[in-house]
């Protein structure tokens, strides 16, 4: 492969983001877009006295989805966060906030689509998946991104 010549591994920085040093890079752009999404529950019910509970399938639900390093690695991959950086929140992002919206302990779910229903989210995802074959942790951000859609569609927002 390209990445092994002559029994040789070779090692670069993720592509797309500045480099600060080596193989360090600056994930500040990254992290921006990620923040965007209030990768936080969000409840307007008092807290209970020990915790919010969640069925076992509701618990389920969530599976594929918080395991999520934000390697970046996706984010990376994806033509739409190369030719949008600072405006496609990208497929680790648009993942994190399926996890959100399929919270059941989660009530934002209207303000949340309401913040995803623009130009530059959910629906700049092309549905290339770059971001599948990079995942080490084998998690589909384009499954969730079209599972956002669908949301999106059927709120009519």
């Amino acid at each position: 492969s390209e990445c092994v010549k002559k029994n040789k591994l070779i090692l670069r920085p993720l592509p797309g983001l500045p480099v600060i040093r080596d193989l360090v890079i600056d994930l500040s752009q990254f992290y921006a877009q990620y923040e965007k999404i209030k990768p936080y529950l969000l409840n307007d019910s008092p807290p209970p006295a020990i915790e919010r509970l969640q069925s076992i399938e509701e618990r389920e639900k969530l599976d594929g989805l918080y395991e999520c390093i934000l390697c970046a690695c996706c984010s990376t991959s994806c033509p739409s966060f190369w030719w949008n950086p600072d405006k496609f929140i990208g497929p680790a992002g648009l993942l994190q906030a399926y996890r959100f919206l399929a919270d059941s302990r989660d009530t934002a779910t209207e303000e949340r689509l309401s913040e995803l229903d623009d130009p530059f989210s959910v629906f700049r995802c092309h549905g290339i998946q770059n971001c599948v074959a990079v995942c080490p942790k084998s998690l589909n951000p384009t499954r969730a991104i079209g599972h956002i859609r669908n949301m999106l569609l059927s709120s009519g927002t």
